[in-house]
């Protein structure tokens, strides 16, 4: 039993091996919070953690004989605003007379084996004895509606989600201003928060802060979860590291506006919000209708911050993406789009097909530039079928030479654009986003096409299920390469403006959910100008995501090591590119290059016919090194070993479930002088007692001699003794392949 309910005391304790999660009805019938993180032995009363005997002279509160009870000084597990608490809200409901205050109070509950799948919504998912459901009925008499509070526990990982579902009973509408998929409040403030933050080409890097007193958040209101912030934050106590100490995880599985906050008020109390971001966001909720939010997996990890990202992975790689993929080698690609850009041909790209097959790549990509009339990114966004001026002879052809070459084939769409030059444009300008009796803005010279229209999203699966059956395609490339503005919909009502972004990402989430049924044996692999909409909910629907149009080796340990924190290796898009690199003009040896890339979805970005034959020869031998690890990659234990955030060297590793097997990566940037000779790198998840054998070197380890002191590195160059170093200069890198000693 995963879920323990004590009717008599109304308490609830959510619990597995790993942590607890309680919460009670407190007096005035309104849900209160009383412990979430290590596990706690079950008890039939929880009572005592909470207590309400703090009043003070400030202090507003529900009872006139009893002022020591005030939602101020109390912990909610989903709190309104209004009635004695002055902390930002889990929900706000506005009425049609201008009233905003709202009593959910505790009702009923119910428990479900497994885990019910959210409505139009991305979520985790879960077999009946795999998790348990938790759903909480909170009633508003005076609004005659409901609140149903849904929390899942996995029984395998220290893992809990959380979603709301809110019904209006009545007849009469009512405006939904804020819905919070989860509010924890923690007591203290005693941790630090970490976000993924960035920009176009550097997203997800690693920014820490301490909590003080106040609101610290992120957010995007861009209409897509960004490259800016990350639908992520975790708080870690003071001395917790990789390896040791207290951590919380807390992801959206959401690709639209959303805020993740923690507000930490005048008793320190902190409380972590996340949701839907509420700027620019109302929803009117008609009576008998019902809106859904999405929802939040909450991680906790008393084994440091690589415990709590395990965390994620595991249950991302075996309760998010999608069953078919979970356990199925992904092919190593190599795309076209900086061999050729838009400059190409059918002879081009079979030519480049063929050689990479002789190489050992699975299939081959064509990107941006096979459609329309586009010679360039001016025009042609929504023309989904082939440039024949390109192409003469068809995608069709150009899929069977490809075939014929043996390799499998994909193509690039961006399907939610629109150019203004475009057939698309010219017989359906009320499509693109606009505001009326407003200026477009341009972005990338394109437009935004109205996907809260249902006759859009039946347009485009239409096109591209098309595309897909006559070519038979086995990979699509999904880009968005712009953000939304004019945010409005010619085909909502007044009122009903401030759906809009939820309503467009809810049909983006449609088309991806009809064409991954309809296909599928088709892996999609999402891209929003590299990694603007790496999320948990993209990941349901596509389980690899492009995760930076920035290919520079360098440039990735910070933005793999950063989007390690919450997502699995296995749905990094990674690939080897060429040099001088295309975004920093950064000129990196091949090894380093693929050495950074192998921790991923492998792949290329480059011209095969324009390498060396000595680069081929490498290029062959790390596919063929690729190919036999990354059943280990996809399916082992991920540990971060040195932050490219806090130095000159990077180093990260994947271990086996069963420890016997070890995969690790060693960076250095920048080459320093005078260097010491005996320099080791500490390895993380070993068996402490097992020996290892390491590939190259004449002796063995045991596991806690690898953890204690560290693997010896090789010799690095340092001025003097050139005829013993073994590495040296900048952009070094090191792969060693650890196995556990028969």
């Amino acid at each position: 039993m995963l879920i323990h309910v004590n009717e008599e005391t109304k308490q609830f304790h959510l619990t597995n091996e790993k942590i607890s999660y309680i919460f009670h009805v407190m007096k005035n019938g309104q849900l209160g919070h009383l412990h979430y993180g290590k596990r706690l032995h079950h008890r039939e009363d929880f009572s005592h953690l909470q207590r309400y005997d703090n009043p003070t002279s400030a202090s507003c509160h529900p009872y006139e004989q009893d002022p020591a009870f005030s939602l101020e000084t109390s912990k909610q597990e989903y709190p309104s605003y209004g009635t004695s608490d002055f902390r930002e809200p889990a929900v706000s409901i506005r009425r049609l007379n201008g009233s905003h205050v709202t009593n959910f109070q505790y009702h009923s509950y119910r428990l479900v084996e497994g885990k019910p799948a959210l409505e139009g919504l991305p979520a985790t998912y879960a077999e009946k004895d795999e998790a348990e459901t938790l759903q909480i009925v909170l009633k508003d008499s005076l609004l005659d509606a409901e609140l149903v509070l849904n929390y899942t526990i996995f029984k395998n990982y220290p893992v809990i989600t959380r979603s709301v579902q809110l019904i209006n009973h009545s007849e009469e509408a009512f405006y939904v201003e804020r819905l919070m998929s989860a509010s924890v409040d923690f007591e203290g403030k005693d941790f630090s928060m970490i976000h993924l933050s960035g920009a176009w080409s550097r997203e997800r890097h690693v920014k820490e802060r301490p909590l003080e007193t106040g609101i610290q958040a992120v957010s995007s209101i861009r209409g897509a979860s960004s490259h800016h912030h990350n639908p992520f934050l975790a708080l870690k106590r003071p001395f917790t590291t990789e390896e040791t100490g207290e951590a919380y995880g807390f992801n959206f599985v959401y690709s639209s506006n959303f805020l993740a906050q923690v507000e930490v008020d005048h008793y320190d109390v902190s409380r972590v919000t996340m949701g839907i971001h509420p700027f620019r966001f109302e929803w009117k909720l008609n009576g008998k209708e019902t809106l859904q939010s999405p929802e939040v997996v909450m991680t906790y990890s008393a084994e440091g911050l690589n415990g709590m990202s395990q965390a994620f992975h595991n249950v991302y790689r075996t309760h998010l993406i999608k069953k078919q993929w979970r356990e199925v080698e992904r092919p190593i690609l190599i795309n076209n789009w900086e061999a050729t850009y838009f400059d190409f041909d059918e002879e081009k790209l079979v030519n480049i097909a063929t050689e990479a097959q002789k190489l050992g790549i699975e299939l081959f990509v064509l990107d941006d530039g096979w459609f329309g009339k586009r010679d360039n990114d001016t025009s042609s966004l929504g023309d989904w079928w082939e440039d024949k001026a390109k192409l003469p002879n068809g995608l069709e052809r150009v899929s069977q030479r490809v075939h014929e070459a043996g390799l499998q084939f994909g193509l690039w769409f961006e399907p939610e654009m629109i150019s203004l030059r475009s057939e698309l444009f010219q017989e359906h300008p009320e499509w693109a986003i606009q505001t009326p009796d407003r200026e477009m803005t341009f972005g990338r010279n394109q437009f935004v096409l109205d996907f809260s229209r249902p006759e859009i999203v039946e347009y485009l699966y239409e096109k591209m299920a098309g595309i897909i059956q006559k070519t038979g395609i086995s990979y699509i490339k999904w880009d968005m390469n712009r953000y939304i503005t004019e945010a409005y919909s010619t085909q909502l009502i007044e009122d009903q403006q401030g759906e809009f972004f939820h309503r467009y990402i809810l049909g983006v989430y449609r088309l991806y959910d009809k064409l991954t049924q309809a296909f599928p044996n088709v892996l999609f692999e999402s891209c929003a100008g590299g990694g603007g909409r790496f999320d948990p909910a993209l990941l349901h629907y596509a389980p690899q995501a492009w995760a930076s149009d920035d290919t520079d080796a360098v440039e990735r340990l910070k933005i793999q090591y950063g989007t390690s924190f919450a997502y699995p290796i296995y749905s990094i898009g990674s690939h080897v590119s060429a040099v001088p690199n295309h975004q920093t003009l950064r000129e990196t040896p091949i090894e380093t290059r693929a050495a950074t890339a192998y921790f991923g979805t492998f792949g290329y970005e480059l011209n095969p016919l324009e390498l060396s034959e000595e680069e081929k020869e490498a290029v062959k031998q790390q596919i063929s090194f690729y190919k036999e690890q990354r059943k280990l990659i996809r399916d082992g234990s991920f540990y971060r070993l040195k932050s490219p955030f806090q130095g000159n060297e990077t180093s990260w590793a994947v271990v086996s479930q069963d420890q016997t097997e070890v995969l690790v990566g060693y960076y250095k940037v920048l080459a320093t002088p005078t260097v010491k000779t005996n320099q080791t790198l500490r390895i993380q998840g070993l068996k402490l007692d097992a020996e290892y054998v390491v590939e190259g070197y004449d002796q063995t380890f045991y596991g806690d001699e690898l953890t204690a002191i560290g693997l010896p590195l090789p010799v690095e160059f340092n001025g003097v003794n050139g005829n013993r170093a073994e590495r040296g200069g900048d952009y070094q890198a090191q792969i060693f392949y650890l196995r556990q000693k028969q």
